[in-house]
């Protein structure tokens, strides 16, 4: 039986006071008989955040995460459904995969999984997968990306973005020119030349994006590209945006609040694909996701095994771990400082992250009739991150020890509470 609530005194979106009702897996008109009562005075109500981009590991790597704690680490920061992606082992190239990975979801039962299908064989960037049989899958994959590595050969990237549009599909391109960055380890610029480690360029990434963006528009298809993280690459997508194009964009929370200054300490944690920029580039994407230029919010929740990155810098694996302190960065980077309210983050954290991903179900408005797929954010909360409380099996967060705004207090996945008092249930 679906459960039955009353939600009282919440505020939708920020705005003023009022009841939400859950009955039957949805948001009803009148409070339900027999329900439990939950007091949300002073707290924020949001339709559930979609995530674009989440590594859950599983199949191969379960050393580092599952779906089972990885989508409990998920409902924990306020999420009702994750894009889990592609590069497992095996990689998720072929309808079985990405049916496995949805089944997962499914028995979890904490946020609703829909896998990535990878673009190429193998993440091989040598021939086009199965993007059909994804596509015609029970798990009706809609994005394509060969996150981790870039669709570097134009051809096969024309191809790809020709044969979406079928389906209505979407490639996410990792946007990173493999020559220009072998051997990179963090941004380029001052800080690598002082530290005498290899640069990783910010046209690396511009190069990939302006020429997909001529794609997309060429053969009048969708291209969305994964986190942005430079001013450079905003200029690009917002020239596009200005000339009709099919483009989208996420950014991560880590490019919204760090710069790479911090790798000065030579940890590790402080290694990511992309690498973190400047201050200018952070100020950048900053403004590019208030004015609606970047589209979404996307995690990019890297786990590694502890062995992965506790090591010398430059053995170390690229990524971060990032779901459970989302909503907090963006509080703390956007809200705080005037650039985004809490209608902005509904629409940048769920509503167009569903609609980029064709999720009907998620990023409804808080009304009579939507699914119920409900957070309840603390504001006023402030909050110290330590990493041996998360729920990931991993532990590289970049946020250990420090302090942000606002919390997430629960959440609720098609009128199933998962998340209650800040804890999953």
């Amino acid at each position: 039986m679906m459960s039955r609530y009353v939600i009282r005194g919440a505020r939708p979106l920020g705005g003023e006071a009022r009841d939400l009702y859950v009955d039957g897996g949805e948001l009803v008109e009148e409070a339900p008989a027999k329900a439990d009562v939950i007091d949300a005075d002073g707290l924020i109500a949001l339709p559930g955040f979609v995530d674009l981009h989440t590594h859950l590991r599983e199949p191969g790597r379960e050393d580092a995460e599952t779906v089972e704690t990885g989508t409990r680490a998920a409902a924990l920061g306020g999420f009702t459904a994750v894009h889990a992606m592609a590069n497992t082992d095996p990689v998720a190239d072929v309808a079985g995969v990405v049916e496995q990975v949805w089944r997962l979801g499914q028995e979890a039962g904490h946020c609703d999984v829909h896998p990535v299908g990878a673009v190429t064989v193998g993440l091989a960037g040598e021939r086009l997968a199965e993007l059909g049989a994804m596509a015609d899958s029970a798990a009706r994959v809609r994005v394509f990306s060969d996150d981790g590595n870039c669709v570097h050969d134009p051809l096969l990237m024309r191809r790809a973005l020709e044969y979406v549009k079928a389906f209505d599909g979407v490639v996410a391109q990792h946007a990173q020119d493999p020559r220009l960055t072998e051997s990179a380890q963090m941004n380029e610029g001052e800080w690598s030349a002082t530290l005498g480690l290899a640069g990783w360029p910010a046209v690396a990434e511009e190069a990939i994006v302006a020429r997909d963006c001529l794609l997309a528009a060429h053969v009048r298809s969708r291209v969305h590209f994964c986190h942005v993280s430079t001013a450079g690459s905003v200029e690009l997508v917002r020239w596009a945006k200005a000339k009709g194009w099919n483009v989208t964009a996420e950014v991560t929370p880590h490019h919204l609040l760090l710069t790479d200054d911090l790798v000065a300490s030579y940890d590790p944690v402080f290694k990511v694909n992309p690498p973190l920029r400047t201050n200018d580039d952070v100020v950048a994407l900053r403004a590019a996701l208030a004015d609606g230029t970047i589209d979404a919010v996307a995690t990019d929740h890297a786990p590694h095994a502890l062995e992965d990155k506790e090591t010398e810098f430059a053995a170390a694996a690229f990524g971060m771990t990032g779901l459970e302190t989302a909503l907090s960065v963006v509080a703390t980077s956007m809200v705080e400082t005037g650039l985004l309210d809490w209608a902005g983050v509904a629409d940048r954290m769920s509503v167009r992250p569903a609609a980029i991903g064709r999720l009907t179900r998620q990023g409804q408005p808080l009304e009579p009739g939507a699914p119920a797929n409900v957070v309840l954010v603390d504001p006023a909360a402030r909050w110290t991150v330590d990493a041996t409380l998360s729920a990931s099996r991993s532990r590289n967060t970049p946020f250990a020890g420090r302090e942000l705004a606002a919390r997430v207090v629960a959440t609720f996945l098609r009128g199933k509470a998962t998340v209650l008092d800040g804890k999953a249930v």
